[in-house]
């Protein structure tokens, strides 16, 4: 039985996840790595570390799926528990198909909420633990033509510092990532590729994971990546919701 500490990563098969899964091993955590893609069978080249690295390819939006992270888990209580796992959605709101938006909110409301639920638990039992969220800038706004998904982390985003407050009080900590729009495969998978967001630029998903790592091993509340973000946050404090709705319209509507 390993005395090494244990670190869960969700969303790990690219981007931010994939970052922050290496992070956790080359920091002598083991490390299990949980995707609904079969990518995530190919395990990261960790051959320098010392650490157990485990992938489990697991739909989170599901029940079965967050019973197989458990499974998974054996018995241990992660010492970090990341969970990064989200899905995006483009266009109009009344285009999307039904089984699109109920498969965002499954995925990054309550797979998020109910596997946090469980990994919380019992560090709550345990006295310790560190948990990351990633929520978004964009949780922050009002999202026309992204609408579910930008509801999506304004929920996770309200979600952190509550649980921070509970937690706390018995030694777990929880941390909020916020970035913006991020080198991933997100823009793909939510067919939002040809708005201004998609081809515009983009944060470098190793460099928010080192930050968000950082600012979870410091216990920090919430972490914004990079200056830009900071103020693109600042003026969403500032402006009222229409006039952030008729922007966000403006950056995230499909162009031919």
């Amino acid at each position: 039985m390993t005395d090494r500490q244990l670190a869960l990563i969700t969303g790990a098969s690219t981007g931010i996840g994939r970052s922050l899964g290496e992070m956790a091993a080359r920091d002598g955590y083991d490390v299990l790595l949980v995707s609904d893609e079969p990518v995530i069978e190919h395990p990261m080249d960790l051959t320098a570390t010392r650490v157990d690295v485990t992938t489990l390819c697991a739909d989170l939006s599901t029940s079965g799926g967050r019973d197989m992270v458990m499974q998974a888990l054996g018995g241990r209580v992660p010492a970090i528990c990341a969970a990064n796992a989200g899905r995006g959605l483009g266009n109009a709101f009344v285009d999307q198909s039904p089984k699109d938006i109920l498969g965002l909110l499954d995925i990054n409301v309550i797979g998020t909420t109910m596997l946090v639920h469980r990994i919380a638990g019992d560090m709550a039992r345990r006295g310790s633990g560190r948990i990351l969220l990633t929520g978004s800038i964009v949780g922050e706004a009002p999202g026309p033509y992204q609408a579910v998904y930008n509801a999506s982390k304004a929920y996770v985003n309200q979600l952190a510092p509550g649980l921070r407050d509970e937690l706390g009080r018995r030694g777990v900590s929880v941390t909020c990532l916020l970035p913006g729009a991020t080198r991933t495969r997100l823009f793909k998978r939510a067919r939002l590729e040809t708005s201004w967001l998609g081809r515009g630029p983009k944060s470098d998903p190793d460099k928010v994971a080192r930050l968000a790592w950082r600012a979870l091993l410091r216990g920090r509340a919430k972490i914004v990546p990079s200056l830009h973000n900071k103020a693109a946050m600042t003026i969403f404090s500032l402006l009222p919701d229409t006039l952030l709705a008729r922007l966000h319209r403006a950056l995230a509507r499909p162009r031919p």
